[in-house]
């Protein structure tokens, strides 16, 4: 990392919930809600967003957990802004506090945690998993 984040640094990421972004299930009198799957893919951006002015050109990130409750549904067509705050830094793991909110309540809470790693590493590894296939 060319620097650490601070604790408490923060960023954002802000969509629109598209019926791609459906739940896909939402038939027979379900309403077209915003899944779950999407709504942690956005949430993991605004921490990957928090730390891309940190990296070198030759670093990258990759989630190592996520844990949030979903606690509200968010209609397809609704604003919603996601939030990440760093909490802590353990030599290349840093943890999240991320949040999400439509244009009514919050929708979602709860941690994540990434990691910062090198790109040529990585794809060699990938590639010695993929010779063994």
């Amino acid at each position: 990392m060319k620097s650490r984040p601070r604790i408490g640094e923060t960023a954002e990421v802000q969509f629109i919930a598209e019926d791609k972004h459906a739940i896909d299930f939402a038939t027979a009198g379900m309403p077209s809600v915003l899944s779950t799957p999407w709504l942690i893919w956005f949430m993991e951006h605004s921490a990957r967003k928090a730390m891309l002015p940190h990296l070198e050109a030759t670093e990258s990130t990759v989630g190592m957990n996520v844990d949030i409750d979903h606690l509200a549904a968010t209609p397809t067509g609704s604003k919603v802004n996601c939030k990440a705050q760093v909490l802590r830094i353990e030599d290349n793991k840093i943890h999240f506090k991320i949040e999400a909110f439509d244009e009514h309540e919050k929708v979602a809470s709860g941690l994540h945690k990434l990691a910062v790693v090198d790109k040529v590493r990585l794809a060699k590894r990938v590639e010695r998993k993929q010779k063994k296939i």
